[in-house]
């Protein structure tokens, strides 16, 4: 079966090799980046991206708390997903669960001091990562250009 483009589409041309050459190497990062990242949380701290995330994006909101549905879709998510990992985090005591004031159907995810501690101490090696396997490769590129693309492309879905 072969793709036709609209009639009021513009006609697709084919990638130029620098194209080609960047399509293939995002591809093969955004195999491979989240991974290796992983890898280095697991292997040094014993937490993995995903909860390392979580922890992260709840530290970053007012109250340290964030309904379970926003978090779940914050770190791309399923709820149920989100649900089996926020359970862990639960059990480990790096956050609670709660019920949402406004909606007895929601429950929010509220941060506990033991595990902003947790993502304390996780920072280090997560940084050290991030620089090693992204930063170190960008050495004198114009990164807000870079991260200006970069949104623009996770955003255009």
């Amino acid at each position: 079966m072969s793709a036709t483009p609209p009639p009021s589409a513009a006609p697709l041309l084919p990638l130029s090799p620098a194209e080609e050459s960047v399509a293939r190497a995002m591809g093969r990062l955004m195999q491979v980046l989240g991974r290796t990242l992983d890898a280095d949380l697991e292997r040094e701290q014993r937490m993995s991206l995903s909860e390392y995330n979580v922890l992260r994006h709840l530290s970053e909101h007012a109250d340290r708390r964030m309904r379970m549905s926003e978090l779940a879709a914050a770190c791309d998510m399923s709820l149920s997903g989100m649900t089996r990992l926020a359970g862990r985090l639960e059990s480990g005591g790096f956050l609670q669960r709660v019920p949402c004031p406004n909606d007895a159907r929601g429950a929010n995810a509220v941060l506990t001091d033991a595990g902003l501690a947790r993502l304390e101490q996780a920072w280090p090696t997560h940084l050290a990562s991030i620089r090693r396997h992204v930063f170190d490769h960008l050495d004198g590129m114009d990164l807000c250009t870079l991260a200006r693309a970069l949104n623009a492309m996770a955003t255009d879905t």
